[in-house]
């Protein structure tokens, strides 16, 4: 069965990389978001908030993960092939490196025109913080920080969740991520019934977001260092972030690019001191945005390979067992 995965993984990246996420389709992830605000607009009440938010979390999951495993057992019960397809098609609206590629250009090409105005609207549509007064270094920054933290959450971690257990924990990986990014907040509406759904991302996301971590370091060569160096730096900084995993990718990009990411934001006028990531050998500038846009194309591959190493090792262990 793990070949069958592997084979789906595959499938899927290329289907990702070339198709995407178009706007008017049909998407498991716009159905879910529908689901999570449903649940929470009419559980996120009263007393026993957490006990709710845990109860939202597991209906949730276990929706996502009923649906989508009938649906891949019904293909592969149609033909192998059949179900590899399925498969494919359903983890790849699980990713999106292609749909965060064109995030990152949709700030870069105003940049390249000089229309700081349109860069920073831009910029608001993929980030939370105040982007109305960034200048161009900011709103570099806030776009390298998107790529290079939604590496993981957007693309690799799927995929080494699709390697366990298929479509299945590939969309459920999804849904818990998108729990967290609707409840998962540190405020009075959030704090207790978001707990689980933030708690359970945070766990979902320590291995996946690690092994981007080497792979971005393995497949870019550092401008700026060797490997070791930027090492160093990874390790230094990518503890410092309030997030248990953002740090790692943001990190990494930082070390490979010889700048500093991190500093201070703005969220509705309250200030955001974030921990900085990286050395600032050089300044930011708008082509760092295509830089990290390289990284991200070379970190897939390099992620792939090792979820197949991986699954292949897996698969002779269980042959000879």
């Amino acid at each position: 069965m793990i070949t069958f995965h592997l084979f789906a993984i595959t499938f899927a990246c290329i289907l990702d990389r070339i198709i995407g996420d178009p706007e008017n389709w049909p998407h498991p992830v716009r159905w879910i978001g529908s689901l999570i605000y449903k649940l929470e607009k009419s559980w996120n009440k009263g007393t026993s908030r957490r006990a709710k938010g845990i109860g939202m979390l597991l209906t949730v999951l276990l929706i996502v993960g009923g649906i989508s495993f009938l649906i891949v057992r019904l293909f592969f019960w149609i033909h192998p092939l059949a179900g590899i397809v399925a498969e494919g098609i359903l983890i790849s609206t699980a990713i999106a490196q292609k749909s965060l590629k064109k995030a990152a250009l949709s700030v870069y090409a105003p940049l390249e025109k000089g229309d700081i105005e349109e860069a920073r609207q831009k910029l608001s549509y993929i980030v939370g913080r105040d982007t109305d007064k960034l200048e161009e270094p900011e709103i570099v920054r806030g776009a390298i920080e998107t790529v290079a933290e939604n590496t993981s959450d957007g693309i690799t971690a799927p995929l080494f969740w699709a390697l366990i257990g298929g479509a299945p924990l590939a969309l459920m990986y999804r849904a818990i991520n998108t729990c967290d990014s609707i409840v998962g907040y540190r405020n009075e509406k959030y704090q207790e019934f978001g707990w689980a759904s933030a708690r359970l991302d945070d766990a979902v996301n320590w291995i996946p977001s690690r092994i981007t971590s080497i792979c971005m370091l393995v497949s870019s060569q550092p401008e700026y260092m060797n490997v070791r160096e930027a090492w160093k730096i990874v390790w230094r900084d990518a503890k410092k972030h309030p997030s248990p995993n953002s740090g790692w990718g943001e990190a990494a990009v930082a070390a490979i690019l010889g700048i500093q990411l991190g500093g201070i934001n703005y969220y509705k006028g309250i200030v955001s001191n974030r921990a900085k990531m990286g050395d600032p050998l050089i300044h930011l500038e708008k082509s760092h945005i295509l830089k990290a846009n390289t990284i991200v194309a070379r970190t897939v591959p390099i992620f792939l390979l090792l979820l197949w190493l991986g699954g292949m090792l897996i698969e002779m262990a269980c042959t000879r067992g």
